[in-house]
């Protein structure tokens, strides 16, 4: 039994290129058994075989498909193009043909058929598995097997895809309740667990030592995909790719439990400033309240604790263990700990994650047996602690848990289908999916290799996890997709819309053509400005076009910064405006069709905090606009006290702000102005303005209003104004 689980444990992904015909045929069969093998003994982590007909998801099938599927699936391709000479069972392989996308979130799956027992299936694979090494036998093997070329690249292929299944089926398993599974001697847990459980307080034990998360330094370089390995791929691994990829800090570790609570702690999952909208909208509708695989146990101290479910049984909390969420979890996390940081903390891109990666020569096939990382099955069935594999000191470099990425799935230069698969990846090309990288404990076969690229829905699980960047390069994907994100579609109609509603004009063209007007009528130069707020970057922009020689555009909001980058990389994007209901109208702006495409080296967008900007690194400047934050700051006063740290002597300030104090915002007792003083005076914006400027600048215009119309609909629109006041930097 011992050398049966070692030679499971042991398979590597075949290299497709070297060996003679008959010893590769013999190789194949040996991978295509052990494959069989390793996936049948996962079903019988399940106790009784009735829980097969269990959907621990209901989005997908229940268990026993997915022990059938991937046996008809070799049946239903190899039979299209005349591979073998029959089927086996039409009713299975009609049955079991098609697997369902994780769908939306929001979804039903209302099929229902009757489905076959362990045993038919059983039965119904070991024909197969015959069927397959008959005709394994009768075909005529030429090396090297590539793309497309014969029935052994389809036979590769269903072994792939078995191993892919694999890893998802037992995310499945683990969702079942623990008492209808049990331990197996090929799927052992981890027994490394050096932090667990909870205090008397309610509060997890960690100690000094625990493995603390620290950024460390990538430096620049360039990322050259061109997948010419020798062994199997699927669709979206071929073509070529090159990126040159700007410096950036990554997290040491993968983030762990213990990370993670604190950002529970925090009101993570109660707070939607730090989620998307599609996030948020998931997170709130569902009710989630912590990860899928934390089992709440005993409140304590007025504090729930949980425990931890793994594939076979339920143990205490480990907290230096990886944590498992999904795409929108860890992006909340992500923008959470960008907050408490003050950093630019988002996920990684796939281009980032192979700078790191790069750091471990070679791949899967090759390399020495469970020396790497917890991947193929090689260390434990289970996470194990995040400071247990280092390369080049970055932990988790493979394996343990899959890394999400900001990377949409996207085809590269010179992608192609294989006819049999076309819709393998051209479905997910549809901007839902995001990549992850790196593999799992359980990623075995092409999913543990350097080329492999997982793509899944935001919402779906999977044993994925999280390692975050501290950059303020934003990730560029394609543009041809729309953007959905409401408020995102609104700000991208405000500023470049051409459409004018009311007469009025475009309110961030307007405000910078006021701040050259007020530059020039005072006599300063138009080298450099600061355009604080940014949103979207229009002002940006338009300070560049009217003749400044460099702009610098900055907004707290990771989604509108990464807008305003994109549109400067990418030059065209696409968003939807709701009309009524659920009508929608297909927008486009194009930069060059705004007269913007010159001026567009001379800008650049970072995201940063208003309040607590770093001078030194930033520089002087000549100009700096505020357009309409002052209001939503955390702690405005901070920039009326330091603005004039990245001034030149003689500088411009203006800020335009609709006064619109709220305490979804600003904490009363932080407002500037919009309220009234216990002896009965009232304070406006302006004043209170004016009373942190006074000492270090001069008035040099009077304020005035500004007026701006925000389309939310067809037929509904905000219409505001702003006031516009004017400071000149004392010398």
């Amino acid at each position: 039994m011992e050398s049966e689980i070692q030679k499971l444990r042991f398979t590597r992904t075949p290299n497709l290129e070297t060996g003679n015909p008959q010893e590769k045929k013999a190789e194949l069969i040996e991978y295509l058994r052990a494959t069989s093998a390793l996936y049948e003994k996962l079903f019988e982590v399940v106790k009784d075989k009735k829980s097969l007909l269990k959907k621990p998801d209901p989005l997908r099938r229940p268990l026993i498909f997915y022990l059938g599927h991937t046996a008809a699936f070799f049946i239903n391709k190899l039979i299209l193009p005349g591979n073998i000479p029959s089927r086996v069972n039409p009713k299975l392989e009609s049955m079991l043909a098609d697997d369902v996308d994780e769908m939306d979130w929001d979804d039903n799956d209302e099929s229902h058929f009757e489905w076959p027992s362990y045993e038919e299936i059983m039965e119904y694979r070991a024909k197969v598995r015959e069927t397959l090494e008959k005709a394994i036998e009768s075909w005529t093997l030429t090396l090297p097997i590539t793309f497309g070329s014969s029935p052994f690249w389809t036979l590769i292929m269903g072994i792939e895809y078995e191993r892919l299944h694999f890893e998802t089926t037992s995310v499945l398993i683990r969702r079942l309740p623990a008492e209808e599974v049990q331990d197996h001697a090929l799927f052992p847990i981890c027994q490394e667990i050096n932090y667990s459980g909870y205090d008397d307080q309610g509060n997890p034990k960690v100690d000094d030592k625990f493995p603390r998360n620290e950024i460390l330094t990538v430096p620049e370089g360039t990322v050259e995909l061109n997948k010419r390995d020798g062994y199997y791929g699927w669709d979206n691994q071929f073509g070529t790719h090159t990126a040159n990829v700007k410096q950036f800090g990554a997290s040491k570790f993968l983030a762990s439990n213990y990370e993670f609570w604190e950002f529970m702690q925090a009101g993570g999952y109660t707070t939607e400033k730090y989620w998307t909208e599609e996030g948020w909208k998931w997170c709130s509708s569902k009710v989630v309240e912590k990860p899928l695989f934390w089992m709440p146990d005993k409140v304590v101290n007025g504090k729930q604790t949980y425990k931890y479910r793994t594939l076979t049984k339920v143990i205490d909390m480990p907290w230096d263990w990886p944590v498992e969420v999904n795409f929108h979890e860890a992006k909340a996390f992500c923008n959470w700990k960008s907050e408490v940081t003050g950093k630019p903390i988002r996920l990684l891109s796939e281009e980032e994650y192979y700078r790191i990666r790069d750091n471990l020569k070679g791949d899967q096939p090759n390399w020495e047996f469970g020396k790497v990382g917890n991947i193929n099955l090689e260390y434990a069935a289970s996470s194990c602690p995040v400071n247990k594999f280092s390369i080049n000191g970055f932990y988790d470099v493979v394996g343990n848990v899959w890394q999400h990425t900001e990377t949409l799935l996207d085809k590269w230069n010179g992608f192609r289908v294989f006819w049999l698969v076309d819709d393998f990846s051209t479905t997910k090309f549809d901007m839902k999916h995001n990549v992850m990288k790196g593999g799992s404990w359980a990623s075995t076969g092409n999913l543990a290799t350097y080329y492999y690229r997982a793509a899944f829905r935001r919402h779906f699980y999977q044993y994925a996890g999280i390692r975050y960047v501290e950059s303020n390069n934003p990730v560029v994907n394609r543009t041809d997709a729309y953007e959905t994100d409401s408020a995102v579609s609104q700000y991208l109609e405000f500023h470049y819309g051409d459409r004018v509603y009311f007469g009025v004009p475009n309110f961030p063209q307007k405000c910078a053509e006021l701040c050259v007007e007020v530059c020039k009528a005072n006599g300063v130069k138009l080298g450099r400005a600061l355009d604080l707020g940014c949103s979207v970057g229009r002002s940006t922009f338009e300070l560049a076009k009217l003749g400044f020689q460099e702009v610098i555009g900055i907004d707290l909001s990771a989604r509108f910064f990464q807008m305003a980058f994109k549109f400067r990389e990418l030059q065209k994007l696409h968003y939807k405006m709701p009309i009524e209901g659920d009508i929608q109208e297909d927008r486009v702006i194009d930069l060059v069709k705004l007269g913007l495409q010159d001026v567009k080296d001379r800008v650049k967008f970072y995201q940063g905090d208003a309040s607590n900007l770093n001078a030194q690194k930033l520089g002087k400047f000549d100009l700096v606009f505020g357009g309409n934050l002052l209001c939503r700051m955390k702690v405005p006063r901070k920039l009326l006290l330091n603005v004039h740290e990245f001034l030149n002597p003689g500088g411009i300030f203006i800020l335009v702000s609709p006064c619109t104090w709220l305490t979804d915002f600003t904490d009363k007792e932080e407002w500037i102005g919009g309220y009234v003083k216990k002896d009965g005076t009232c304070v406006t914006t302006y004043q209170g303005i004016k009373s942190y400027l006074q000492d270090r600048f001069v008035e040099i215009k009077e304020p005035h209003e500004v007026e701006f119309v925000i389309r939310e609909t067809g037929r509904k629109f905000q219409h505001s104004f702003s006031q516009a006041t004017y400071w000149k930097k004392k010398d």
